[in-house]
């Protein structure tokens, strides 16, 4: 299967040796821009969220990293790409479209949500425990009834969907004998859903062979990478950046949770990498209680600094007793 090519890099703005902080700038910058809850555009910026998400799933992974820049620099948007040999031991050589009774091909559009086939080609099984497309259920009796094969796909979910729910079109396209057919469900995403979690469309999958009951649709939950926070459970975290005197000092700041912007205390003497809790502000929980929101503290210094601030660093350096080191 030929698919299109997907410069990451050049999604993101980036050059090929962008550093990990480059890469984490880029994305969130892009993805508060285009995240589709803040954009005039709807439509427009659910498929620019989608590429970005993509590109950091990608970049921002060690391991998937160096895996994409070993297909090659030369490579440019747009051209056609076939995986090199020996890349579906790693990938599973998933593909979108499947043979199904009575000679049909199933081919899945998630509505913008989803990842590139480019994506599913070469890094689309990593997070799968399932093998994709597949047969359930074999011949039900003599006369050769057989159950329709479930079909399963993605669904990109952000985490404000994940908050508070939401219901998303699904476009299934089918095709036999030249003509194609597509047709549209609606899917409730309910309030909670995790990463890797299935959403069941009973009977929505490929129909059966003499009688036999259509499949199953199933769409694997994937939480869409977010600007702020990243998902532990159903914890958020969000890392904080503290000036040098407010992590002394202590100090009230603003943070973001998925609910609006609240104030949190810092206490004086508070270390980087330190973790505070904000309760109930994560994502909702089956008991039907709310996750946490974890935030973690980074104190940031000033790469340069005037000359009359300069003078107080050193004259805070003169007269402190204070010793990291001892």
């Amino acid at each position: 299967m030929s698919v299109q090519f997907k410069d990451y890099y050049q999604t993101l703005g980036l050059p090929r040796t962008a550093s990990d902080a480059e890469i984490k700038k880029a994305f969130r910058k892009l993805a508060r821009e285009f995240h589709p809850d803040v954009a005039k555009d709807k439509k427009r910026a659910e498929e620019k969220f989608k590429e970005i998400n993509e590109a950091y799933e990608v970049l921002s992974d060690p391991a998937n990293r160096k895996k994409y820049d070993q297909l090659g620099a030369n490579w440019k948007a747009g051209a056609e790409f076939r995986p090199p040999p020996g890349w579906e031991q790693f990938t599973g050589g998933r593909t979108y479209r499947q043979s199904g009774a009575g000679g049909a091909d199933y081919e899945f559009q998630f509505g913008g949500t989803g990842f590139s086939d480019f994506f599913e080609q070469v890094f689309g099984s990593r997070r799968r425990g399932g093998q994709g497309f597949g047969r359930s259920a074999g011949f039900a009796d003599e006369e050769f009834a057989a159950r329709g094969r479930d079909i399963e796909g993605d669904i990109m979910v952000t985490l404000e969907e994940a908050l508070r729910g939401s219901v998303r079109s699904v476009n299934v396209r089918s095709e036999a004998g030249g003509k194609v057919r597509t047709q549209t469900y609606q899917v409730k995403v309910p309030p909670g859903v995790t990463e890797g979690q299935r959403l069941r469309l009973a009977g929505r999958g490929e129909a059966g062979a003499g009688g036999g009951a259509a499949g199953d649709l199933y769409l694997r939950v994937r939480l869409a990478k977010h600007p702020d926070f990243e998902v532990e459970d159903h914890n958020l975290i969000h890392e904080a950046e503290l000036a040098p005197w407010e992590a002394v000092l202590g100090a009230n700041i603003s943070i973001p949770t998925l609910n609006g912007r609240v104030n949190i205390k810092i206490p004086p003497g508070t270390q980087s990498g330190q973790k505070l809790r904000v309760r109930g502000r994560g994502l909702p929980q089956p008991n039907g209680g709310h996750g946490d929101l974890m935030v973690v503290t980074r104190i940031e210094v000033p790469e340069r600094v005037p000359e009359s601030e300069r003078k107080l660093w050193e004259q805070l350096a003169r007269e402190s007793r204070f010793n990291p080191r001892d």
